[in-house]
Order: structure tokens, then sequence, then C-alpha cells
């Protein structure tokens, strides 16, 4: 298979997608399905600034509040082991509660009526930017339906979303003023003197936190679960792993971490193959004619990187479809197509990567996850929706029972008014 990366003369997008052009005519694209244009490469450089390395290392004490309080929820919800649990809404909370802190500098720290209307909102405002499940996208008359429930529901969704960005835009200002704001993607772009946006370009920043956390790390995290419950010898080579760098004293690990353990780093990358959430990435357009192989590809062409099947290239790997992290190790050059192509490459994998490091050392090594459901874990036969723009597991039922109980609710107990005290 050959590949075309996307470098800007292929990194426009198109304008499809009716129903996502009604959500966003008020709120703005995404970066991911912004057109290029100026302000586009504006908007890029001020999330380039605030997700490098060293800004992904100021957002550590986040990462660090989140993830404990999922490893708590999970306990608790799970009743220490000893029920099964549903891990979807502890999931949800925690990309939601993630996306806010780091971009606003706010937590979600239950699962309110705030919650179920921005998870609810934002799974709608996915199904318009699915690339397989709109119709009208590509069959131009069906957009002439003067009574197309497809439309009014996405003004409808536009109404709703644009009510909470708000609030959350304007609680952010305030604390600016105040000086009582906490470290923040916002914030950080806000005061980058170099990259002056305008109040829609840092809203654009803003959708692309929030809808990228809950439609990719949650879908993620999920499937990741699901996985370990079939496969139990993932979950003891993870702990075996871990051992070298903590005991069963210290299910939380250390949130300052930054990807030491091989294994884990590995395990990270091939769930990311594995499972490839977003199997047909966004479309692209050409600016200018390409020749590619001898093929002219015309200006305006709109193009899809297949990034599952890149992902299951048979000539990078002679085991494509088996779950097997040790291939990272022995090819850690080999290339992952998960995260994009080029230039429109997502800016954030250096935080995902840290938030997914950190999810999967702190559960793996506080609990032993049991399987409960039947429930088909095979990325292909378990997908929940097809027409989806990520692909979603079916739900499931799991129980987590604490690899050292008592070392578990200790580490819990006595980082709970440290946490307190960082928000």
């Amino acid at each position: 298979m050959e590949f075309c990366p996307f470098p800007p003369r292929l990194g426009h997008s198109p304008n499809i997608g009716l129903g996502l052009q009604v959500v966003s005519s008020t709120a703005g694209t995404t970066i991911g399905t912004s057109p290029y244009s100026e302000s586009l490469k504006r908007r890029r450089k001020g999330a380039a600034s605030a997700l490098n390395r060293p800004s992904v290392q100021t957002y550590v004490p986040l990462l660090d509040v989140e993830t404990r309080d999922f490893i708590e929820e999970l306990y608790i919800d799970g009743k220490a082991g000893t029920a099964a649990v549903d891990p979807m809404p502890m999931i949800q909370r925690l990309s939601l509660s993630l996306a806010l802190s780091l971009n606003w500098g706010v937590r979600m720290s239950n699962r309110g009526e705030l919650f179920e209307e921005i998870t609810h909102v934002e799974e709608e405002v996915s199904r318009f930017r699915s690339t397989t499940g709109n119709y009208q996208d590509y069959v131009p008359l069906l957009r002439l339906n003067p009574f197309n429930f497809h439309s009014a529901k996405a003004r409808e969704m536009r109404h709703r979303r644009d009510v909470y960005l708000t609030a959350l835009n304007r609680g952010l200002e305030q604390r600016m003023k105040d000086g009582t704001y906490k470290p923040c993607i916002q914030a950080n772009v806000m005061l980058d003197e170099e990259a002056r946006l305008n109040a829609e370009e840092l809203t654009s920043i803003s959708l692309t936190m929030l809808s990228g956390g809950l439609d990719t790390l949650t879908t993620l995290v999920a499937w990741f679960i699901g996985l370990l419950v079939h496969k139990p010898e993932i979950q003891e080579k993870a702990i075996q792993e871990i051992r070298a760098f903590f005991g069963d004293n210290e299910p939380l690990c250390d949130s300052e971490d930054d990807q030491k353990c091989p294994y884990m780093v590995a395990l990270v990358r091939e769930s990311l193959r594995y499972f490839t959430v977003l199997r047909l990435a966004l479309p692209r357009a050409t600016v200018r004619d390409v020749v590619h192989n001898g093929i002219t590809i015309p200006k305006g062409s709109t193009l899809f990187l297949n990034a599952w099947a890149s992902n299951m290239d048979g000539n990078v790997w002679s085991d494509p479809e088996a779950f097997r992290p040790e291939r990272w190790l022995e090819q850690p050059d080999a290339p992952l197509f998960t995260y994009g192509m080029g230039y429109r490459m997502c800016a954030g994998s250096l935080l995902a990567n840290r938030e997914l490091y950190l999810i999967y050392m702190r559960m793996i090594n506080s609990f032993k996850i049991v399987k409960h459901d039947d429930f088909e874990s095979d990325p292909v036969k378990g997908n929940a929706d097809p027409t989806s723009l990520v692909a979603l597991p079916k739900r499931y039922r799991a129980k987590f029972v604490p690899r050292n109980e008592t070392a578990l609710r200790k580490a819990l107990d006595s980082t709970r008014q440290v946490e307190s005290e960082k928000l």
C-alpha cells in the first residue's frame, strides 16, 4: 500500500457536511474540519504552542487529579470488585473533565445534568461529522427536502452547544481578570502574544479539545478495557513490567512519570493502532493539481486517509490483525496512522499519549479487570455503529477487582486532600 501524505497542498478540508455546517455556523469549526487558510495556520500555531512537550508537562497536575478520580469511581461504583459495572459513564466523565480542565481550567467532578447535556450534544454533533453516515453530504438532491429533520436537529444541537460554550468561555475570562485561573490551554493561547487569535479562532481550539477528547479518548479506553477482559495475559504481562517501577503498594504509580515503562508505551501505541477509532479520517481536499504515481489528482478533489487499512497494512506487519504490543519494541519507528498524516496530523498527540499512559498505568496497577458480560471485543465485529464518526464498542459490564485493596484505599485517601488543593 502506498500513501500520499498531507502537505499543505492536500491539507484543505472540503465543504461537505451540511449538518456540520449548520452546527458550526455560530461557534465555528474544529481545527480538523476547518478549510486551509491563514486563520487555520494561526490556530494550529497557537494549539501547537499549547500542546508541545513543555506545555504538556504543566498539565500533569490536571491529569493526576482526573485519573485519580477515575480510579476512585471504578472502585466505589464497582463496590471494590464485587459488582459488575459499565465503565462507559466513568470513562466519559474522565474524558470530559480532562477536556474541560485542560482547556478551561474547570472540572466535571460528577455525572450530573451538565455532564449529561454536554455528552449528549457532543455525541450528536459527532454524528454530523461522520464521513459515512450522512447521505445528504454526497447526494445533493437530498438537501432540497424542506422538511429535513437532519438539518433541524443540527440547529437544535448548535443552540444547545452555544449555551455551554459561552458559559465556559465567560467563566475563564472572569477568572483571568480576577487572577484566579488555573494553567490551561485556552489561557495559554490567549496569553500568547504571537498567536493573536480572535474569539472565533479561540473557540475553534476549544471545540477541538472538547470533541476530540469525548470522541477518541473515550472510545479508545472503552475498547482497551474490553480487550483486557478478554486477554488476561496482557494484564499479567503489563503488571510484570510495571512492577519494575512500582510495587503493588503504589497503585496510583507516579503522575510525573514521563512514560518510562517501555512496555506500557508500546501498549498505548498498540491500542491506538489495533482499534484505530477514527478509521476513515476526516476528508481533505487538494488546493492544486497533484501528481502521484503518474496520476493527476485534480484541484478540489476530496481525499480520505483510510487510517484503519494503513494501520493494518500487511506490508508493514506480518501479523497486523494480532494485538501484540511487542511489535513497537521491535520496530519503534514503524508508522502509526491513528493521529493522521503530514500537515493536518493531530496537534494533540503528545498530550493524548501522556493521558493514555497514565490511565493505563493506574488502572492496570490498581485492578485486575474481570469479565462479566459476554461481548465482542474484536474491533470489527464489536463495532456498535459502522456509520458513526468513531468506531464505538458495544456496551458491556466488567468487574474491577483491587489488586491490593488496603494500598488502594490508603492511596486514594492520602491523595484526596492534595488533589483538592491542586484545583
